[in-house]
Parts: structure tokens; sequence; C-alpha cells
């Protein structure tokens, strides 16, 4: 039976994504805007860029009136961890932050990936240190059949993330996993965290283009979401499409996480908030501006 709440959940829900499709310039009017620019020409009423700019700021106030009501409650008493990828806007991983603690969640830890963990000429380095660590501190955890960048994908989620939707103790072996992929430079630690978290928000930087990161990108993922109740993979605008955000939705990876392109807008970071929500229990799901699941999660 269709609620009173669910119904009107979905109504806004939907007008949000309206909302966000003007903004980005994606939106269900978008194929029309030039027939209508013509007209407005025609009559000689053609929108003046103060005009303009005024409309876009009422489009951005006007997404975030509803981002409240909509985030409410989805994240609460839920804890998530935030990882960013090299060259990750700082203002947009600080607004995600944000976005996060408004839907009654708490941002437990930042874990930032070293540029060599994604460089692919230091495979050896990430490789030495994979099977080092499956050997000393997760053998008959972390198969030992899984590839380079899974396996140590798998390792970071053992030190960062936890399969239990309340998260999880550090534990000295999960505290030792993290200290040696930060000793060698793959990825930067917070001065303290006493919990391992449920939901991962990895957040993209730079696309980079160098033969092999996608498949670095893929298996990172992939390890992560071996060890978490639930991932989120967030890109900008651009990371969507043919963007790498849009390439690992190509690969079998994205079965496993949710997607969600257009974080450097408002509408874009509450859609990752809801798809985070969406992720405790169900995986998957391509969202966002260029998603073909819809531009936010409703479920």
């Amino acid at each position: 039976m269709i609620t009173l709440r669910h119904h009107l959940l979905t109504i806004v829900a939907v007008f949000l994504a309206l909302a966000a499709g003007i903004v980005l310039g994606g939106g269900p009017l978008s194929d029309v805007g030039p027939a209508v620019t013509a007209a407005g020409i025609d009559k000689g009423r053609a929108e003046t860029p103060s005009a303009s700019s005024a409309k876009g700021d009422f489009d951005e106030k006007w997404v975030a009136a509803l981002t409240g009501p909509i985030l409410g409650g989805r994240l609460t008493d839920r804890s998530v961890v935030l990882v960013t990828v090299p060259g990750a806007d700082e203002q947009v991983v600080t607004d995600l932050a944000s976005q996060v603690e408004a839907a009654g969640g708490a941002v437990t830890a930042r874990y930032a990936l070293g540029a060599d963990l994604v460089d692919p000429a230091q495979k050896s380095l990430v490789d030495t240190l994979g099977s080092q660590l499956l050997t000393q501190q997760a053998k008959g955890v972390v198969p030992a059949e899984a590839s380079t960048y899974d396996r140590i994908g798998q390792l970071i989620g053992l030190a960062v993330a936890s399969k239990e939707a309340d998260g999880e103790d550090v534990t000295r072996r999960t505290r030792a996993i993290a200290d040696s992929i930060s000793g060698a430079g793959l990825m930067e630690l917070p001065s303290e965290v006493d919990r391992r978290a449920p939901l991962v928000l990895l957040v993209l930087g730079d696309d980079a283009d160098d033969e092999g990161s996608d498949a670095i990108l893929a298996g990172l993922v992939d390890g992560l979401a071996s060890q978490a109740t639930g991932v989120v993979v967030a890109g900008t605008l651009a990371d969507g499409g043919s963007g790498q955000l849009g390439r690992l939705r190509a690969t079998p990876t994205a079965a496993r996480v949710a997607t969600v392109d257009g974080v450097d807008a408002l509408a874009g970071r509450a859609a990752a908030v809801m798809a985070l929500g969406r992720s405790l229990t169900t995986p998957g799901g391509s969202f966002g501006a260029s998603g073909t699941d819809g531009a936010v999660p409703l479920g």
C-alpha cells in the first residue's frame, strides 16, 4: 500500500530531479530550450544575463530548500567514511560531508588515496605490499587469488569499513593494515579513528588517462565493495558520460556499487547521500546527471 508519505516523497523527488536537470543543463526542458529562446528573440523579449543569473540562483535556492526535508533521517545513526582519489575537489568533499550530516549521518573518518596507489607505474610496489599484508594480516579474509588492485582495495576496505550495518571498532589488525598502507605512501590517514563505517563514499579526482588507470579504479572499487556494506562512487558532471565514472559504469564493478555524477552541484550531492541510504539494503544503481537509473534514487 502506497502511503501518503511515500507519495509526497516521490513527488518532491521528481521536482528535485527536474531542478537538477535545469541547474545542470540536462533536464527535460533542455531539448526545447533552443525553440523557446528563438521565440523569445522573435518577440523581442530575450533573457538578459542578469535575468539568467537570477534564474540560476532561484533554481539553486529551490533545490536547497527541498534537500533538508528529503534527506532528513535517511542516514540516522549511520556512519560514513570518505575516501578521496587524488585531485578530488576539496570544497565538493566538504559539502558532501555536510550533506551526510544533514541526513542524520556522521562522517567518522576521511582517507586520501595517494598518487602512487593509482599510478600504473607503481604497480610493483602495490603488488608487493598487498602480498605481504595478505600473508601477515589478512590470510583467509582476502582471497589469495585476488588481483593486485582488488587485493589492495580489500585491504583498505578491511582497515576503514565494515560489513556490519552499525559499524565496528578498529582492531589491532585493521590498524596495522592501515598503518602499513600509509607508511608506503599509498594512503593518508586521519589523526584518530575509533570506528569502521558500513558506508564508503569514494569521491573521484583527476580523470587519469594513463593506460591501466580505469582498471586500477575498478579493482580498488571492487575490493572496497567486498568489505563494506555499501559503496557510492561520486564524481562531477564531467566525470559522467565519457568520463572516468562513465567508463566505470560500463564495467561489471558497477553492479556492486552505486554511482552518482554531478556532485559539483547541490542536487548531485543530495543524490549521492540518497544513494548512500539506498546502499544499506540495495547495491548498484546509476544516478545523477548522466545516470541511467534516473537523477535521484527514489527507493
